[in-house]
């Protein structure tokens, strides 16, 4: 079985640097482990995907971070700090996740079928204990539930806990507890880790 591995410069240059594009280099070693990273320090990393600048997620970020200000997130501000405190995760944590999934919108919903601010799907509202996945009270309170499960599993780290929050946690055990070589989980992890330092240090 082919193992993939992630360099820690993909999670380095989202918190220590300017949202900036930065493109996927990949190589298959003699033991067919694939790796990653967008900082090559091998001739046998080739280019794995050109990140476009004018990706919203590469171009846009700041902007977006700037527009879910202190208004927005007010809005659900209570019910957020509710979840927070009785599943004993960070309310940046949910904020971040929020900004990243629907963009503070209740009645966003996906293409592949979540719904509401933290984009929960059927199974997982469920599972969860949200009735009304559209109710923000309700879909807060069984997201960041399940964000505290995943805490739980992966043992604290963020990187593992969003891969699983947008991937499942199921994806993350089957690549060996790494961040899957998905496209949309690369983007994802990196994007919300960058809400999360920016709330962190403005909440």
């Amino acid at each position: 079985m082919r193992r993939r591995t992630i360099s820690a410069a993909l999670l380095a240059s989202v918190l220590a640097a300017p949202v900036a594009a930065a493109d996927i280099f990949r190589y298959v070693d003699r033991n067919g482990d694939v790796h990653y990273t967008n900082v090559p320090n091998d001739s046998r990393y080739k280019v794995h995907r050109r990140v476009d600048t004018r990706n919203p997620v590469t171009e846009t970020l700041a902007t977006e971070i700037r527009h879910y200000g202190p208004g927005v997130r007010k809005r659900y501000q209570k019910d957020i700090e509710s979840a927070a405190s009785r599943h004993n995760v960070d309310p940046a944590l949910i904020h971040a996740v929020i900004s990243a999934e629907s963009g503070y919108n209740p009645f966003a919903r996906s293409r592949a079928g979540a719904a509401g601010l933290m984009q929960l799907m059927p199974e997982t509202a469920r599972r969860f204990g949200a009735s009304n996945r559209l109710d923000p009270a309700e879909n807060i309170q069984a997201g960041t539930r399940y964000l505290r499960m995943l805490l739980d599993l992966f043992n604290n780290d963020l990187e593992l806990v969003l891969a699983a929050y947008n991937a499942g946690e199921n994806a993350v055990i089957r690549a060996g507890r790494r961040v899957p070589p998905y496209e949309e989980t690369m983007t994802y992890v990196p994007r919300v880790l960058r809400y999360y330092k920016t709330y962190r240090t403005r909440m």
